[in-house]
């Protein structure tokens, strides 16, 4: 179980993963699995600008009154709110009110300021590597984004590159064949009517290999039902209609329609997002002989062989989905499933063609589901592929270059503090049990954090790029991640291992991480800048972006979900009755308050879907806080900028959640992501905190004030 901060800035995401570039949320590829989702993209130039890349605060910002001396945003706030009415209002309201939506984005905000901020970074060192390679990391950034840049060869070329993965489409004879090609898709282009991972497993140090549903094209199963998506799903069909006429099919518009109805079929069996965050539901070993007992109808040797797997160590996730899938393969015609294959395969391969498949691409992924009107632009898609194609090699350029060991000095000095913080908090629950509390804090002090940077870097000397070939170099990268993820089913998970194989965490991914499998944490370096992180800025603006950070990830290890992980990552039960039911209530309370949030007319929050982001933010805060008092010493914060510390660190969490959605990406973000809207995670969370009602004052008949009973109280 992965869990992160939020969903993923754009400007970051990867080619080739759970979500790709320039498409919004609910762009899925099936061939990365990630366990949670992810972060946001703003268009606003008042934070990107706010700093100097040496950290300071500019004095020319501090004499036009925009940020204070303390590095909060000042012309953000909009005073005429009461805090305890819309707490986000008050933080960011007029920046809110004035600031227009880009035609090439479906939401803004501070994380995509720093994103493109780090775009910035590495078209910078791209163009270095160009003009003159020092190593082999800069030669083969200087391949690949060489390759993403040759526009007219790519027009020229068409769709001729695609043609060989279409006659390998067209060449399946029988469902093994057909079986063969779903495993093989995860190294090369196409599509998977699964998910196949390599991951920790939950019962032991090994990793295993992770198998549940996939195959939905659309950001969620509940795309393919819901009376108000029907726009959608029209779109949907023609846009595959319009991409297996562009491949010569001959009646592309029936193939799309058996297609798409197939996709539908899938849909109906998969489990819910509430379901797929269930650590217990979603683990269920079996060895291979009881794989095909359990789904016979399917060709698993096949499969497996097309991956190029090992048939030991199997998990599934969503195991009657898998049942249900196999099942439906075997009932559809194989014409159905050869059209369902080349319409994802062009889908999938189509960033990488020329302009007419990239636009037709951009017309239902951006355009008809985020309602983006304007593509990015191509430096930014080549950036993109960098990251994902060559994720260590950028890194390490990346970390040497922009990332001083000053900074990642300081963030550990941070992480000691909001787990110092976190240990007092569970040593003085006093709802919690010796037993309870003594496991929590063995796993507190095990728990492996990575800054910036991993501690063993992959190696991609086997890797050749070729600069007149972006086609074969992103097909040949994805074999060469494949391979590495797959030759490391069955072995120990390593102490130092970065994260998982299958979700591409690199240092230039502005996001953190938590891996309950692993009892890990990463803070990649790329978060760890101005505006996220400022060290020379009041500390408690820093406690209150990066430090609410931290300790979000820290209490990550102790959500609803996670806190079933032991202190070596194992599944266990290791909580007191008494104590479990105990949190369960509390975080009921939590449930309740989402369940409430009307985030577009008739459509509420999902209070179970989120509850482990709701956790963490709230235990986020909270830590942040804790640490801060800490690091005062017992003297009382001075009153900077006319706000109190407590109100200051209130403010810089509110304003890190500044985000400005446009409505179909709220409604996406609804129905598939465990995260809630921003404007609700900085309402949420410190409504449950004590401290936030005396800093502002906020009273019985504030819109959002809550009873003090009514607060959940975890940690």
């Amino acid at each position: 179980m992965i869990i992160n901060l939020i969903h993923v800035p754009e400007a970051t995401l990867p080619l080739r993963s759970t979500h790709k570039l320039n498409q919004s949320a609910g762009d899925v590829s099936q061939k990365g699995r990630r366990r949670s989702t992810r972060f946001p993209r703003v268009r606003s130039a008042m934070l990107a600008a706010a700093f100097l890349a040496a950290g300071a605060v500019p004095s020319a910002t501090l004499r036009d009154g925009r940020y204070g001396h303390s590095g909060l945003d000042l012309a953000a706030i909009d005073r005429a709110v009461k805090p305890g009415d819309d707490f986000f209002d008050f933080a960011v309201g007029r920046w809110y009110a004035h600031t227009p939506m880009p035609s090439d984005r479906s939401e803004i905000g501070i994380e995509v300021d720093t994103s493109e901020k780090v775009q910035d970074q590495i078209r910078s060192l791209a163009a270095d590597s160009l003009r003159s390679p020092r190593n082999a990391d800069e030669a083969l950034i200087a391949a690949l984004y060489r390759s993403y840049m040759n526009e007219p060869r790519i027009e020229a070329l068409d769709d001729r590159p695609l043609q060989k993965d279409l006659a390998r489409i067209a060449a399946v004879h029988d469902r093994s064949a057909f079986a063969f090609l779903l495993g093989k898709s995860h190294s090369g282009f196409g599509a998977d009517a699964f998910s196949l991972v390599v991951q920790a497993d939950a019962h032991r140090p090994v990793n295993a290999l992770l198998l549940g549903q996939g195959g939905l094209g659309l950001p969620d199963r509940d795309y393919y039902s819901s009376p108000d998506l029907q726009a959608r799903r029209t779109s949907y069909q023609a846009y595959a209609a319009r991409l297996l006429a562009m491949a010569g099919f001959a009646d592309p518009e029936g193939s799309a329609n058996a297609a798409i109805a197939f996709e539908a079929r899938i849909a109906k069996v998969s489990w819910s997002q509430t379901d797929q965050r269930d650590v217990e539901k979603t683990y269920n070993p079996m060895s291979l002989v009881d794989l095909k007992a359990y789904a016979p109808e399917f060709d698993w040797n096949a499969y497996l062989n097309g991956a190029g797997a090992p048939a030991t160590n199997i998990v599934l996730a969503e195991k009657s989905a898998v049942r249900d899938i196999a099942r439906i393969i075997a009932e559809t015609p194989l014409d159905t499933l050869k059209a369902w294959e080349a319409f994802r395969t062009i889908d999938d391969a189509s960033p990488l063609l020329s302009r007419r498949f990239v636009e037709a691409r951009f017309a239902f992924r951006n355009r008809d589901l985020f309602g983006e009107s304007a593509m990015s632009a191509r430096w930014k898609l080549a950036i993109g592929q960098l990251n994902d194609s060559l994720g260590d090699a950028v890194g390490r350029v990346y970390v040497a270059r922009y990332f001083p060991p000053s900074s990642r000095a300081r963030i550990e000095a941070m992480v000691r503090e909001l787990k110092r913080a976190m240990a007092n908090r569970i040593a003085s629950a006093q709802w919690m049990s010796a037993g309870t509390r003594r496991e929590a804090l063995a796993k507190l002090a095990r728990m492996k954090v990575f800054v910036g940077y991993p501690d063993r870097w992959r190696d991609h000397s086997g890797l050749r790029l070729d600069p007149a070939d972006l086609y074969g170099n992103v097909e040949r990268s994805a074999a060469f991640d494949w391979d590495y993820q797959i030759a490391m089913a069955g072995k120990p998970v390593s102490p130092d291992q970065w994260g998982p194989f299958y979700w591409r965490i690199h240092p230039q991914t502005v996001d953190a991480f938590n891996i309950a499998e692993e009892n890990k944490i990463i803070f990649p370096a790329a978060l760890l800048q101005p505006p996220q992180f400022n060290p020379r800025a009041d500390a408690a603006v820093n406690y209150g972006l990066i430090g609410g950070v931290i300790g979000h990830e820290i209490s990550h290890g102790f959500d609803d979900q996670g806190r079933k992980f032991d202190a070596s990552g194992a599944l266990r039960d290791w909580w007191a009755a008494k104590d479990a039911a105990h949190y369960r209530a509390e975080a009921d309370k939590l449930v309740r308050q989402v369940d409430a949030y009307e985030i577009l007319p008739n459509i509420h929050l999902n209070g179970r879907q989120t509850l482990g982001e709701n956790i963490a933010d709230v235990a986020g805060v909270v830590l942040a806080l804790d640490a801060y008092h800490a690091s005062l010493h017992g003297n009382v914060a001075p009153v900077i900028d006319g706000f109190t510390g407590d109100q200051r660190l209130f403010l810089a969490w509110a304003q890190k959640w500044r985000r400005k959605n446009r409505a179909d990406a709220l409604r996406a973000q609804a129905a598939a992501d465990r995260h809630a809207p921003a404007r609700f995670r900085a309402i949420g969370s410190v409504r449950n905190v004590d401290a936030w009602y005396r800093a502002f004052g906020v009273k019985p008949g504030d819109r959002y004030y809550l009873a003090p009973s009514d607060r959940a109280r975890i940690w």
